[in-house]
């Protein structure tokens, strides 16, 4: 058996009892090593060994770079799905809450409607209980009133109707709240029907 022959069995067993590499370095290592022993075993000159030194090396960059490249861009994809999925839950919220607001308002109709000395009727006081319920849940879902009856007009929380003669307030405040406005964390869901003071 010639030496060249050897030395390739001696090799390809000590292959097989070798650990897998624990890092990239030692990757580098190693298939240094085998290239170097390769050429050694084929007579090669150092500088031929060299040039397949840097190939190698430069297909071990690209692969690395290219790695890097896809790991940015699955963080990019994980980051920008997450933000449409917060998106469409404020959307939902939005359009679950713009539905529950007529049942607020009829609620709102109701007691409005009850003569005081109904008040104390077991019927009266469990609507006035649910229709409490109701604003205790919107308040933890940061659903609030607008603000309107004595406030300044201001088009971005408040639709004027109708505009009113009033002796109470100044020209441009808001005299009578027609419908109830609402916002949803700092976002108008339904703005105020009002009569301003002309």
């Amino acid at each position: 058996m010639s030496d060249l022959a050897a030395k390739k069995k001696t090799k390809t067993k000590a292959d097989t009892t070798k650990k897998a590499p624990e890092n990239q370095e030692e990757v580098v290592e190693e298939v240094t090593e085998e290239v170097i022993l390769e050429e050694e075993a084929e007579g090669e000159e150092p500088a031929e060994a060299e040039e397949k030194k840097d190939k190698k090396q430069e297909k071990i960059d690209e692969l690395e770079d290219k790695v890097k490249r896809q790991l940015a861009e699955f963080d990019n994809y994980r980051k920008r799905t997450e933000k449409e999925k917060a998106g469409m839950f404020e959307a939902g919220a939005k359009s679950v809450i713009e539905k529950i607001l007529p049942l607020i308002d009829n609620f709102e109709r109701g007691l409005a409607s009850v003569a005081p000395e109904d008040a104390s009727n077991p019927h009266v006081e469990g609507m006035n209980m649910i229709y409490k319920q109701f604003m205790s849940e919107l308040e933890k879902l940061e659903v609030k009133p607008i603000k309107a009856v004595g406030e300044e007009f201001n088009p971005d929380f408040h639709n004027a109707v109708m505009q009113v003669e009033s002796d109470e307030y100044e020209s441009g405040i808001v005299a009578q709240e027609l419908l109830k406005g609402y916002t949803y964390r700092d976002t108008v869901i339904r703005h105020s029907m009002v009569s301003v003071v002309n």
